[in-house]
């Protein structure tokens, strides 16, 4: 993969109006994030309603946990990808190269909350609110999301409300200028809808589609960062594509980010909106849920590959399947 670097302008939006009673304001906001979705995959929001006392004391929160002993931090450790909360320094993924990370489940706070770390002392209470406030951001932006698609804007809206959060907190060191990998995360693209980032400092690469260079996302002060995942583009049966990204050191400084991944729950498939399936559009993906995707990982240490792309139907194959079970109703 190509790793030269390009200086483009990513889409900026401000999402004030995504819930005006004014239908014709909010169609303004729903059009430049469909935008956005199919030329970019990505965006930043700006005037989202989470406030930057909440951001600001996130970020604090996840310092505060990697400034910690080790001897704390690994009482987090697990080897188990499954387990609900986990630290580590090194990935089972195939995707970290330089990184110590604190992962979690975060919706409904409730069920999660009493498992994450109690020290620092105010972790739970601002990393808490902080959660609270992306989930209901998620569900807003993955309503513009399909309403975008022509699903309708509640199309899975109680589903996302209930559904999963995940959590995971970055913590990169500050790289050097000398020559050597610079690389703290390889490229690698979200199995969820969306996934919503707050980063301390500039760090992420993003590759447009059909493009060949990495394009760095700006720390825009205020904005949050959003990119879609491996299962809104099954779900929008490849009308929209998944994106890939990846995490440059910052030779300025050490690096923290925290993405909040979502999705349906645990179990919940994902297939392909039946709205965006035709003969002219034939199903392109499987369906599969979080909890394949955590049976997939294992398998995608050595040579990684995208889990998108283990979904993908041959679209051949498919007509063929078509045509025999059409023809068997027929005549039945």
């Amino acid at each position: 993969m190509a790793s030269h670097q390009r200086q483009q302008a990513l889409p900026v939006i401000n999402i004030a109006l995504l819930g005006d009673k004014d239908p014709a304001a909010r169609a303004l906001v729903v059009q430049d994030i469909a935008r956005a979705c199919l030329d970019h995959g990505c965006f930043q929001v700006i005037n989202h309603g989470v406030s930057k006392i909440v951001m600001d004391g996130a970020l604090e929160a996840a310092s505060e946990f990697f400034d910690m002993s080790t001897g704390y931090k690994e009482v987090h450790a697990s080897d188990d990808i499954r387990s609900p909360v986990r630290y580590d320094t090194t990935s089972r993924d195939g995707i970290s190269k330089s990184r110590s990370f604190l992962k979690h489940y975060a919706n409904p706070l409730d069920d999660w909350i009493n498992l994450w770390p109690m020290q620092p002392a105010t972790y739970r209470e601002k990393m808490g609110t902080y959660s609270v406030e992306i989930q209901s951001l998620s569900v807003q932006l993955m309503g513009a999301i399909v309403q975008g698609l022509g699903l309708g804007s509640m199309y899975l809206h109680d589903k996302l409300g209930e559904g999963l959060q995940f959590v995971a907190l970055n913590n990169y060191p500050q790289g050097s200028s000398l020559a050597g990998d610079t690389v703290g995360l390889a490229p690698h693209s979200d199995y969820g809808f969306i996934t919503i980032l707050l980063q301390s400092s500039p760090g992420l690469e993003v590759m447009h589609h059909d493009d060949h260079a990495w394009t760095p996302v700006p720390a825009i002060p205020g904005a949050l960062h959003v990119h879609l995942g491996d299962h809104l583009e099954v779900l929008s049966n490849g009308r929209l594509r998944s994106l890939m990204h990846r995490a440059i050191l910052n030779t300025d400084e050490a690096r923290i980010s925290i993405a909040s991944i979502h999705g349906v729950a645990m179990d919940e498939n994902v297939e392909c909106a039946e709205e965006l399936v035709d003969e002219g559009h034939p199903k392109m993906y499987r369906e599969s849920s979080f909890r394949d995707f955590l049976d997939f990982l294992p398998t995608n240490v050595k040579t990684y590959r995208r889990f998108v792309q283990t979904l993908k139907i041959d679209t051949a194959a498919y007509k063929d399947e078509e045509r025999i079970g059409s023809a068997t109703l027929r005549h039945s």
